[in-house]
């Protein structure tokens, strides 16, 4: 185990995933320098321009707090390289640690972890994490000019009120199946008398409402940069206290 997890952190692993990085950064600034000589030749004013670099600076490094912790808790079982790039690039929290553990046990570990983790194992997690999140890029790079044309032409309801499309149904749906079978699986572990994921769950739920609670009703907005943060540590804190218990 701790030989693998030495491979995993290796040199080789962090050089490789600094340089994907690194490429994406030096992306990020090619286009930013562009936008600002953009901005400066039609007219922007800079104070106005340096004013909007910082306010999204700080609006990106807040939200970026939760995926911290999501590399955090991934970088136990699959070293710190691999989940920093997946988390770094086009990964999504939730995807990541969601399909991580489905791919685990697909190869026949009990869940993610470390104590069963095989080269093979972790080479065919990896593959099933970066493999299928790339779905979203390939749609974007074939079918996103289309759909801007049609969104750019949608007329709005009428009476003001946007109108649900079936992508937006289709996503609800999916989100609320994925959440059901998520929910169905700790329901089942507490019927047989494991009852830690299922009380996790629910104490990352309560925050989650409790954070809802504070926005909607108090008009609490800025919290909304922290409320997955805040129920991810209240979940990790719940599940570390009861473990001692049960």
């Amino acid at each position: 185990m701790d030989n693998l997890l030495q491979l995993l952190n290796s040199p080789l692993m962090y050089g490789i995933v600094a340089l994907a990085i690194g490429s994406v950064v030096a992306m990020c600034v090619f286009f930013m320098v562009k936008s600002w000589r953009a901005g400066l030749a039609i007219g922007m004013d800079k104070a106005v321009m340096k004013k909007t670099i910082i306010s999204s600076a700080t609006f990106t490094l807040l939200p970026a707090f939760s995926v911290l912790l999501g590399v955090v808790a991934l970088s136990g079982n699959m070293g710190i390289p691999l989940p920093w790039l997946r988390l770094s690039v086009i990964g999504n929290l939730q995807y990541e640690v969601n399909v991580a553990q489905i791919a685990a046990t697909s190869v026949g570990l009990s869940g993610l972890k470390i104590t069963e983790m095989t080269p093979q194992a972790f080479v065919t997690i990896a593959l099933v994490m970066t493999t299928g999140i790339l779905g979203g890029a390939l749609c974007c790079i074939f079918t996103l000019k289309a759909y801007s044309k049609k969104l750019a032409g949608k007329k709005p309801a009428a009476g003001g009120a946007k109108k649900k499309s079936f992508g937006d149904w289709a996503m609800i749906a999916m989100f609320v199946g994925m959440c059901a079978a998520y929910i169905g699986s700790y329901v089942g572990q507490a019927v047989q008398g494991s009852l830690l994921p299922l009380l996790t769950a629910l104490a990352a739920a309560a925050v989650m409402a409790l954070c809802e609670v504070l926005e909607r009703k108090y008009k609490m907005a800025w919290l909304e940069n922290f409320d997955l943060a805040a129920s991810m540590l209240a979940a990790m804190a719940v599940a570390v206290g009861l473990n001692q218990m049960l």
